[in-house]
């Protein structure tokens, strides 16, 4: 399955709102084998924010199912960041799937995390 740029601009819609408002271009270089390349530019160069700007962008876009990566051109996603995020993507589905096995057992079941 293929997406393109303007599906990639539309999932980021609400953090495009945001860049809006402080002048930031989100420019989709390439979308191919569902590798998405993304440069973020104008407001962004420069800005402090622009790892959480990326951070959600990745966020956003690695919950499609056609998306395999997201590779920002100008470096702006450290990967400590990136390591977080699909750690915390990872926690999601493992819940997300216990919340369905739940439903199939007639309830929820305790919950927790062992460290």
């Amino acid at each position: 399955m293929t997406i393109t740029a303007e599906e990639v601009l539309a999932e980021i819609g609400p953090v495009q709102e945001i860049l809006d408002e402080h002048d930031g271009v989100v420019t989709v270089l390439d979308t191919s084998d569902g590798n998405i390349m993304l440069s973020l530019d104008g407001g962004c160069n420069g800005c402090s924010s622009t790892p959480m700007t990326a951070m959600q962008i990745y966020y956003s876009l690695k919950k499609l199912e056609a998306i395999n990566d997201v590779i920002f051109v100008n470096g702006e996603l450290p990967e400590y960041m990136r390591t977080f995020i699909d750690q915390k993507m990872a926690k999601e589905q493992l819940q997300n799937s216990t919340s369905d096995e739940d439903k199939d057992e007639g309830g929820p079941q305790p919950q927790g995390e062992i460290v």
